[in-house]
């Protein structure tokens, strides 16, 4: 009886541990809604050079890239372990696209802005890079070693 009181305790302790490592995921939402605040003007301000480094990628949107490629990575460091199964990663990519929509519907209020079926799919692209480096085995056990 005391055993298995004991390992009550230490899932519960694991799944209020687990719930917080979804923070630095929430964190990275919300820069993602303030930067989808932003006008289209204070926009084409932040980060200029990248474009000028890569020409022919000029219709790539390199922030959305770049935005849900680190979501995709804070959401593998919420799910831990089960981030690395193929269900996991869908998972992941899943949620990006979905935010990824939310966002795009948000800008449709902001002042400059547009909703783009393009910038999905850069943030699509971002998240499932994310977990495809992610699944790369040397990659993956120092970022296990690293988030745990």
């Amino acid at each position: 009886m005391k055993q298995t009181y004991s390992n009550n305790l230490s899932k519960q302790a694991g799944s209020r541990r687990s719930k917080w490592r979804f923070i630095p995921a929430l964190a990275v939402m919300a820069t993602i809604y303030m930067f989808s605040s932003r006008s289209g003007d204070d926009l084409n301000s932040v980060l200029p050079w990248f474009q000028k480094l890569f020409p022919a990628m000029q219709s790539f949107d390199w922030g959305h890239f770049v935005a849900y490629f680190g979501l995709a990575l804070a959401l593998d460091y919420g799910f831990g372990a089960r981030g690395d199964s193929w269900k996991g990663k869908l998972l992941i990519v899943a949620i990006c696209g979905i935010y990824g929509v939310t966002d795009e519907y948000h800008q449709s209020f902001v002042g400059g802005r547009s909703p783009d079926l393009w910038d999905i799919r850069n943030d699509c692209i971002g998240a499932a890079i994310a977990v495809l480096v992610i699944a790369i085995p040397a990659i993956r056990r120092r970022w296990r070693r690293l988030a745990y």
